[in-house]
């Protein structure tokens, strides 16, 4: 049965022209990380902020393995506190290449030994790293059998979805600053995926623009939102080589 976790609700504008166009490679979250292997400042300060980001997709894969709501919650807890206490950035060495891949070994070999430990699940030692208490209720509380296998394609789609929701809200905070909110709002209903997407016309004559205009205003919010797409996934790989490969993954993830 599908769940909450498995469903990438958020609308994409992706299309093949998301595989090209340059993308600027210098310092970007996940390389500080691997850089300095997690001993600077810099790269501890970046290694949490990709924590905060990205902690749904391994909430969502936790509870998929039966895991109640709060020892999921108490387990993620746990294991980035590890995380950032340790910063054993090599313990998943062939995946580091990509935070996605990484995250989700490290997570599982974290259940290995906790496991091992009889789930001695340390605590965060009273810092409570990730906000849970923005869970929506059905992620909370849903009650999931286990399965391992469906665990990994809800982190997959967990992930997918956490990285369009980054990206949408990054190119709504651009249309806010523009004083553009109403039109971002119009445009948002035109990407593929939304439901009963008004026309052209409509949005032409709710804010008083041509439908011309309405196409030309959409056409930079696709290209917008894909040079943001982009930059985010930027954000979580380690050579400018692995966007593209890390674009394809994510645009066959939402799609199949």
């Amino acid at each position: 049965m599908a769940s909450a976790e498995d469903d990438v609700s958020s609308p994409s504008a992706i299309d093949e022209s998301a595989y090209h166009g340059a993308t600027a490679f210098t310092t970007t979250h996940w390389s500080v990380v691997l850089e300095a292997q997690g001993e600077s400042p810099a790269a501890q300060e970046a290694l949490e902020k990709l924590c905060r980001t990205y902690w749904r997709p391994l909430y969502a894969f936790v509870r998929r393995q039966g895991v109640g709501p709060a020892d999921a919650e108490d387990i993620i807890q746990g294991f980035f506190a590890s995380l950032l206490e340790h910063k054993n950035l090599n313990a998943v060495r062939k995946e580091q290449g990509r935070l996605r891949s990484y995250l989700l070994g490290a997570l599982k070999y974290f259940l290995g030994e906790e496991r091992r430990r009889a789930m001695a699940i340390k605590r965060g030692k009273g810092r409570r790293l990730i906000p849970l208490e923005e869970l929506r209720a059905d992620e909370r509380f849903q009650v999931e059998p286990a399965d391992p296998v469906t665990a990994e394609l809800i982190y997959e789609r967990r992930w997918a979805s956490t990285v369009l929701e980054c990206v949408l809200g990054r190119l709504k905070d651009e249309y806010q600053r523009a004083g553009n909110a109403a039109l971002f709002d119009s445009l948002k209903e035109l990407l593929p995926g939304e439901p009963d997407a008004p026309r052209h016309k409509d949005i032409a004559a709710q804010l008083g623009m041509t439908e011309n205009a309405v196409r030309q205003a959409f056409y930079r919010f696709r290209q917008r939102y894909q040079s943001l797409l982009r930059e985010e996934i930027a954000q979580t790989v380690a050579t400018p080589g692995d966007i593209e490969d890390e674009l394809r993954h994510l645009i066959a993830i939402v799609r199949a």
